[in-house]
């Protein structure tokens, strides 16, 4: 068998097993709760390899490595700032959005809880919220999609087309039917490859460099500064470095506001167990980012005499993969990229579907069978999905910067009012509906100034005057609700293990 024969048959038995669990899924799914939230019965490690793998993405495995090979550990600053994020989320935000979800009417989407956490009656900030997930993660999507066809294309020799489709239907078919406890089933199982290839890559490469000493000497002569988490670019001053490392670090804000990670608290079987989840969850983080970075580091010296160029930093950890494993185990790791950005899709899938039917066809009041829900469930994730399909058609449709963009939208629209609606009993729905809007438009227009999006990321400013307007607009319109400090208060006793106290209608 050739090369690109055991790397396909690899390829094909992961292909295999992301159906079967799909499948197994499929049988434990009988109504909205289970499609959405998987019964609200997720165990912590369940749940945090399933965060880990959702949040990632391809650029745990070829973005962070391209950008380290390129400029050296500078770059190792968006990883610093995710993992203390992830680690913040974990901390402050699952106990108690676990608790919340369930405390208030059992909400199992993002937009319902702020409904009925708020009491917005006129679904204002439902509808709004939904909307930003419709519309940033069917292009997010799209883009998983982008980079699925292009990964068999450069790797294989595919037509785009054919790997853009076999990606799409396989990711499609166990997220539809499978739903949350079929995406979150595979992200395991992905989260799992993408650990032992992260892990794997940069040990054998090491020892073929002659080990560290040998590695960091070749590593340092072709980049002095490889090593350097200060590197200052030529006349950059001293404020302005850390400026820029501020910048890059917070993207950690972002982790509050992402739909698709938060999900996953709510799922959790009870608060308590987000304290294992956190020391699980940001295990697999700091390894598998470790990983990464070693593997780019390690590239520099190996690719000494033939440096990577032309946009082929990113595919150091996928070359030296090839070049170190027998085909077959080369091939698992191409399967670990394909988990990073199944992964992503799939969990983006079930998000946009439930904004569509718990959040927008619900809403109008309509009776639904539990079967019937699940059947409209199945179907947002095929609309979703066609559409994603139909963007990625055009490759040069997704602007890759999307991601970062949507990133930066999803944690200064969304995560402030995370925060305070967790955290602050006196939060209004205006105020709420009022700082996500802001926090929005201050993203976009931030990320779309070329001048302002250079000098610092365009999630800061939407975060802070989110936090701002919702304070004071929610100070403005407040109007004591028993219901409210009820709730808030069973939350805060649920989480503390007290007593929870009555709550009165």
């Amino acid at each position: 068998m050739s090369d690109h024969a055991f790397q396909l048959l690899a390829i094909a038995v992961y292909f295999a097993g992301m159906l079967a669990i799909g499948y197994f899924a499929f049988r434990r799914t009988s109504d909205l709760d289970d499609y959405m939230l998987a019964g609200r019965g997720l165990k912590p490690g369940v749940a945090a390899l399933s965060a880990g793998a959702a949040d990632m993405s391809g650029w745990l495995l070829m973005g962070l490595p391209g950008a380290i090979y390129a400029s050296g550990l500078i770059e190792a600053w968006i990883a610093i700032g995710l993992t203390i994020g992830a680690w913040l989320n974990w901390k402050f935000v699952a106990p108690r959005l676990r608790s919340y979800t369930e405390v208030s009417q059992n909400a199992i989407t993002i937009p319902s809880f702020f409904e009925k956490r708020l009491k917005d009656n006129k679904h204002m900030l439902r509808i709004g919220a939904s909307l930003v997930i419709l519309v940033f993660f069917t292009f997010y999507v799209s883009s998983g999609m982008v980079a699925a066809g292009k990964f068999f294309e450069s790797t294989f020799g595919w037509n785009y087309f054919i790997g853009l489709g076999t990606v799409a239907v396989i990711t499609l078919v166990y997220t539809l039917f499978g739903g949350f406890l079929g995406a979150t089933l595979t992200d395991v199982a992905q989260g799992l490859l993408m650990f032992a290839a992260l892990i794997a890559v940069p040990i054998v490469a090491l020892f073929k460099t002659g080990g560290i000493g040998a590695t960091v000497d070749r590593m340092q002569s072709v980049n002095p500064d490889a090593l350097n988490l200060f590197t200052r670019s030529e006349g950059q001053s001293g404020w302005l470095l850390a400026v820029a490392i501020f910048s890059t670090a917070a993207w950690g804000l972002g982790y509050f506001g992402q739909p698709h990670i938060i999900v996953r608290f709510m799922a959790l079987r009870s608060p308590a167990d987000a304290t294992a989840g956190r020391r699980i969850g940001i295990g697999w983080m700091i390894l598998t980012a470790t990983g990464a970075i070693c593997t780019a580091l390690i590239g520099i010296a190996y690719f000494a005499d033939n440096p990577l160029e032309g946009g082929k930093e990113e595919t150091v950890f996928l070359l030296l993969s090839q070049i170190f494993f027998h085909p077959f185990i080369a091939g698992l790791v191409l399967a670990a990229v394909l988990a990073a950005i199944m992964s992503t899709m799939s969990s983006q899938l079930i998000v946009t579907s439930s904004a569509l039917v718990e959040d927008l066809y619900n809403i109008v009041g309509r009776k639904s069978t539990p079967k019937k829900e699940v059947i409209l469930g199945r179907t947002g994730v095929l609309v979703v999905a066609v559409i994603a399909f139909l963007i990625a058609l055009n490759r040069d449709a997704t602007i890759l910067e999307l991601v970062s963009f949507a990133w930066a939208g999803f944690g200064a629209a969304f995560g402030p009012v995370v925060l305070l609606s967790l955290y602050w009993r006196k939060l209004t729905a205006t105020g709420a509906f009022s700082g996500l809007v802001v926090g929005a438009a201050t993203a976009f227009i931030w990320g779309k100034t070329p001048v302002l999006h250079d000098a610092m990321y365009e999630i800061v400013p939407g975060f802070i005057l989110n936090v701002l307007v919702a304070v004071i607009v929610s100070r403005m319109t407040y109007k004591h609700n028993q219901v409210i400090e009820d709730e808030f208060s069973a939350m805060e006793a649920q989480v503390n293990g007290t007593p929870e106290p009555a709550i009165r209608s």
